[in-house]
């Protein structure tokens, strides 16, 4: 441990912040030519596992703000990726879609984040790549549960 503080060489917290910032990086380089961001291929990604999500559940689960979810979602929905009807069913919410082009989008970009976690994962093996998930998990956990 330093005087002022704590070693990062050692500390789980900054490492664990640099190997975001290597993924995020990674992520973006293999999004950037197929003409995404993270948080578009976020958005269609959660669309894909959970159609008819809302602006505000997108923005959650996609981490950004209600209105950069609003903007995203405008020009998603003029360039034909997703569908949102005119009125809400129900409420406010405007429950989105992935329409066939966001799919195919969407498929090219799964790939390509897939090939990105592949190489991120290459130098673990099977049983290290179980136990990062239940040690991720576990530390989430431990800080959500602080925040209540």
């Amino acid at each position: 441990m330093s005087q002022d503080g704590i070693e990062l060489d050692t500390s789980l917290g900054y490492l664990l912040k640099e190997a975001s910032s290597a993924l995020r990086s990674a992520m973006e380089a293999v999004l950037r030519p197929l003409g995404m961001t993270i948080t578009h291929y976020s958005c269609l990604e959660l669309l894909a596992q959970r159609p008819g999500l809302s602006n505000s559940e997108l923005a959650r689960g996609a981490f950004v703000t209600r209105q950069s979810m609003n903007v995203l979602l405008q020009a998603l929905e003029r360039d034909g990726f997703v569908s949102r009807p005119e009125q809400a069913p129900v409420g406010k919410a405007l429950p989105t879609r992935l329409t066939p082009l966001g799919r195919e989008h969407l498929a090219q970009a799964t790939a390509a984040v897939r090939s990105v976690e592949v190489r991120m994962l290459s130098g673990l093996t099977a049983e290290q790549q179980r136990e990062a998930l239940v040690v991720l998990r576990s530390m989430i956990r431990s800080l959500r549960d602080d925040e209540r």
